[in-house]
């Protein structure tokens, strides 16, 4: 049974930071892409970072740029997303996804396995 985990969510105040985990089981991770999306109240999806199999490639969406960081540790089957300088308007699900062998950006079908998400609330 394949199982993608997010843990790390929150509550926080406007500049504070979270990392979030994703956490795989049931597949052989290291073959698979892992992607971040997010989803704001009453917003549609959105795609926030990814990073490829081997963690040699990773890419951002521009509103998190600079702010996000995407890494992975495959030793322990789980992608992290550290969130720096979050504001209100990050309020939302966020979401793990694995690719296998997958473009690490937003191009990827991303229709292999997704987490059950996590909320992340900033207030302001």
């Amino acid at each position: 049974q394949v199982q993608l985990v997010e843990s790390g969510g929150g509550s926080v105040q406007a500049g504070g930071s979270l990392r979030l985990s994703c956490t795989a089981s049931g597949i052989t991770f290291s073959s698979y892409t892992v992607g971040w999306f997010r989803r704001p109240p009453g917003k549609g999806r959105e795609f926030l970072a990814a990073i490829r199999w081997d963690g040699a490639t990773a890419h951002y969406g521009e509103s998190v740029k600079g702010r996000f960081t995407i890494s992975r540790d495959n030793a322990v089957n789980t992608v992290f997303l550290e969130m720096s300088s979050l504001k209100p308007e990050d309020t939302a699900v966020y979401y793990c996804a694995a690719e296998e062998w997958g473009t690490p950006d937003v191009s990827a079908p991303w229709d292999d396995y997704w987490g059950q998400g996590t909320q992340v609330t900033v207030s302001s």
